[in-house]
């Protein structure tokens, strides 16, 4: 800065102080107008908008991704390239180097300049650590999995969610409408006949949290191994819960609207869809004993694929053959794939139907429009004779 220009800035500065603007009350008024107004604009977005809280912290919950706000996503997407003992770098030398240049960045550039281009130092040192930390933010949101979706908040949802987990982990055990029962194919629980979940005896007595702890800790003097992340289980708190609320719907107490029965009905004539009719019986009914994991006779029905190719007794299911292993069994037939199923009690007759209609109809993955069903005679329930 040479003469002429101090000259110059001093010159201004007498001008602005002769013209009387006071740093009180004048710049305080107007510091004071906008944060007022930026108070009030935070105020109505948290009264409004509102921020969207996760569920409750669970230690235990391997599934969850940490990750910051996003004003700090940049030190985060730091960290990945400086892993194991050089971390620090990334966790205190570079933040630490980029605070202490825009402190001396005034000491380094000392012209009284205020546009950009005339302040090319600090200008430049700026911009470098600004589209840096842009960057970062940016690759550490793309590149950053989401977190798992959380059971959902409402009943409804959670009543929705708790079914679909019961039949899954609970059925198995407990069978599909907690009817209890014998137990069959459960190692260490083979032949047990387990009281009924569904009854006044077991709901009246028991309080949400009681069950929840029976699901959470398990009963191991009982056989029931613990379901809870916590103790060595696969479920979350939030699936446990969503459980509970399924399991206290069976509580004649308590009057709900439960969901629309998933299975539609069919119409005279309707050609069962296996995405809409038939694999919702399947997963209710049968995928707590056939799925990965837990197939029992290496028969998974978790999709369309395995249920038509896998099984010890392959082909389970022949498309317009009603003779096949899985109508027999649902028609409680005892054959060499298998024993009646479900093993308890027979399936609804109207869900029986959807899954005869829907092999009549050639076991198909998606319906074909206009398409009839070639009736064949139907199979009679097998009778086992008893002695006289």
């Amino acid at each position: 800065m040479d003469g002429s220009d101090k000259q110059r800035i001093l010159a201004r500065y007498r001008e602005e102080k002769e013209r009387g603007v006071h740093f009180f009350p004048d710049i305080i008024y107007k510091d004071i107008v906008v944060m007022f107004g930026l108070f009030l604009l935070l105020l109505g977005l948290a009264t409004f908008v509102g921020v969207s809280a996760e569920p409750p912290a669970d230690p235990f919950d391997t599934n969850y991704v940490p990750r910051p706000e996003w004003y700090f996503l940049f030190l985060f997407e730091l960290l990945k390239f400086f892993p194991g003992e050089i971390e620090f770098l990334g966790t205190f030398v570079i933040p630490v180097a980029a605070i202490l240049a825009l402190f001396l960045l005034p000491f380094f550039d000392r012209r009284p300049m205020r546009h950009p281009l005339r302040r090319p130092v600090a200008s430049g040192v700026m911009s470098a650590i600004v589209l840096i930390m842009l960057g970062l933010t940016i690759r550490a949101a793309v590149t950053t999995p989401p977190q798992p979706e959380s059971p959902g908040t409402t009943y409804e949802e959670r009543l929705t969610i708790g079914e679909e987990l019961y039949a899954t982990v609970c059925a198995e055990c407990h069978q599909p409408e907690g009817e209890g029962g014998e137990v069959k194919g459960v190692e260490g629980l083979e032949g047990r006949v387990l009281d009924p979940i569904n009854s006044r005896d077991f709901l009246y007595t028991r309080t949400d949290e009681t069950i929840y702890n029976i699901i959470d800790y398990g009963q191991p003097d009982l056989g029931m191994p613990p379901f809870g992340l916590a103790h060595g289980g696969e479920l979350s708190r939030d699936q446990i819960d969503a459980i509970v609320t399924f399991i206290r719907s069976w509580d004649d107490r308590i009057v709900i609207e439960r969901p629309p029965e998933p299975v539609p009905e069919l119409a005279a004539g309707e050609i069962p869809d296996y995405e809409t009719h038939v694999q919702p019986i399947f997963k209710r009914y049968c995928v707590a004993c056939h799925r990965p994991g837990r197939a029992q006779n290496n028969y998974v029905m978790t999709d369309y694929h395995s249920v038509m190719t896998t099984g010890d007794h392959t082909p389970n299911v022949i498309g317009g053959d009603l003779s096949c292993n899985l109508v027999r069994m649902l028609y409680r037939e005892e054959i060499e794939a298998g024993g009646p199923m479900p093993p308890t009690r027979p399936l609804d007759p109207k869900k029986l139907e959807i899954i005869v209609r829907w092999v009549e109809a050639g076991a198909l993955p998606a319906r074909t429009p206009g398409q009839v069903i070639q009736t064949q005679e139907p199979i009679s329930p097998v009778v086992t004779p008893t002695l006289r």
